[in-house]
């Protein structure tokens, strides 16, 4: 009777993450129901608390090579289990920036919670995708959460503005990744991506059919990334969303654009490097220079560090160009350690936003040596990070995503992308300049509890001693890659 079984039974326990996930999500949702405002506290520490649990069983269920399971369409290995840990260490850290700043706008509701979570669950079944709807599923379960925490104020015409834009973009994106994919599927038979790969390397790279599913396919991803020309949405929804999304959506779902394109692109469509290399090198440059040059003309914070992300995605998708194992190990450096910095940064940003007041134009950073040491020392080690300055983290991982470019031949990509990393410098460093070196007649003044400031200096410092000290985690990405 078992030989005559028509599908293998799957490994449960490979995906016991995301079902514990789903539990405590479901958990969180029916207690939530029954609390009052002044007992929300409880989501909150629910929330933590089912990270914690999800963390633990990620742990302790870890493998050590890839296995596959669920008929092909979900696969756990080691570089997936280092992403999620990651990622849920910082949709934790982004709960406990974000809990103040919601308290004191009346919007602690058990939604920003249970959507932060639902995301998380979407940014898990994306890392471990294997299967082309497995990775629609991810995206969309992450994409509509992400959609909801952008119109979580409802009071607020640009949050609902904001959400609109992202909406209908992210839909059209979706559409994008979805003809690609139904191209691949008529040319290779499979939506598996290790049957879509073998189907790829058989027809070839010079295959018209193939190229031109690879190229809708390259679409979608560059939307999720942020990547220029697909970015147009990413400065309306980081300004227009209330501070604590802008915070999570700049955050964790970039290691889960990470994770999509080395499931994509390298597992699927890893045959035809030479192809996708080609249209990522201009997009790289695209990204950087526009991101770079479009940053100096900015005067709010959020708006600045939208741009900069744009930059960042630029230099990510240099470690993918020589199409080695070291490449993409660098590029999962280079996004980890952005990941901790722009967490540091948007932390830094809530810490200052209290009395119902939003820091959002970079004049309002004036005087904060004098009027707040702490959270200027704080933002100045994250902005010396992102610019590229020794010894700060991001100078090693610019360092070696630039020499990735250098070994796929590209030299003359890897002076612009040093030339960018010069430009780049010049906007972060008048953050700092605008701590230490200015007055203002109202300067800010840092208000948070003693675990907040707790975690932001431990944020901080993260990104110095990585960039002292770097190798452990580069040994990391290596082994795991």
């Amino acid at each position: 009777m078992t030989g005559s079984m028509p599908f293998a039974m799957p490994e449960m326990m490979l995906a016991l993450p995301e079902m514990v996930l789903l539990g405590a999500v479901s958990l969180v949702l029916m207690v939530d129901i029954f609390l009052s405002d002044r007992q929300r506290h409880w989501t909150y520490l629910l929330s933590l608390l089912s990270l914690v649990a999800v963390a633990a069983v990620t742990v302790t269920t870890a493998v050590g090579s890839p296995e596959i399971t669920f008929s092909g369409n979900f696969v756990r290995d080691p570089m997936g289990d280092a992403l999620k840990l990651v990622s849920y260490l910082i949709v934790g850290v982004v709960f406990l920036y974000s809990r103040p700043y919601l308290v004191e706008r009346g919007l602690l509701r058990g939604e920003f919670f249970v959507l932060g979570l639902f995301a998380l669950l979407g940014m898990m079944v994306l890392i471990s995708a294997h299967h082309f709807l497995t990775v629609y599923l991810g995206l969309e379960l992450l994409s509509l959460s992400l959609y909801a925490m952008v119109a979580f104020d409802r009071d607020s015409s640009e949050a609902s503005e904001a959400a609109m834009k992202y909406f209908v973009l992210g839909a059209l994106a979706s559409g994008t990744l979805l003809y690609g994919i139904s191209i691949l599927y008529g040319i290779t038979g499979s939506l598996e991506l290790g049957e879509v790969a073998r189907g790829v390397a058989a027809r070839g790279v010079g295959d018209i059919p193939v190229l031109l599913g690879l190229a809708f396919i390259i679409v979608g991803v560059s939307f999720k990334l942020g990547a220029v020309p697909f970015h147009m949405w990413l400065p309306d929804v980081y300004q227009g969303a209330p501070t604590a999304t802008t915070l999570f959506i700049g955050s964790a779902p970039k290691l889960a654009a990470f994770a999509l394109m080395m499931r994509v692109l390298v597992e699927g469509l890893g045959d035809v490097q030479s192809a996708w290399a080609d249209i990522l090198t201009l997009l790289a440059v695209l990204s950087m220079v526009l991101g770079n040059l479009a940053a100096i003309a900015q005067t709010c914070i959020k708006r600045m560090l939208a741009y900069s992300t744009i930059s960042h995605v630029g230099f990510l998708i240099l470690g993918f160009l020589p199409g080695t194992s070291a490449g993409y190990a660098t590029a999962m450096f280079y996004t980890v350690t952005y990941v901790l910095m722009a967490t540091g940064a948007f932390g830094v940003v809530l810490l200052l936003s209290h009395a119902g007041k939003d820091v959002d134009a970079l004049d309002d950073f004036k005087g904060l040596s004098r009027s707040s040491p702490f959270a200027a020392a704080i933002m100045g080690l994250l902005m010396f990070g992102m610019a590229g300055v020794p010894p700060m983290v991001g100078f090693q991982a610019k360092l070696l995503v630039i020499r990735s470019a250098l070994d796929a031949d590209l030299t003359w990509l890897a002076l612009v992308a040093v030339a960018m990393s010069v430009v780049g410098a010049y906007y972060y460093l008048r953050v700092v300049k605008l701590m230490y070196f200015d007055r203002s007649d109202e300067p800010l003044e840092a208000q948070g509890a003693w675990d907040r400031r707790a975690v932001l200096a431990a944020n901080g410092l993260i990104v110095l001693a990585l960039g002292i000290f770097p190798a452990g985690l580069l040994a990391l990405c290596v082994r795991v890659v």
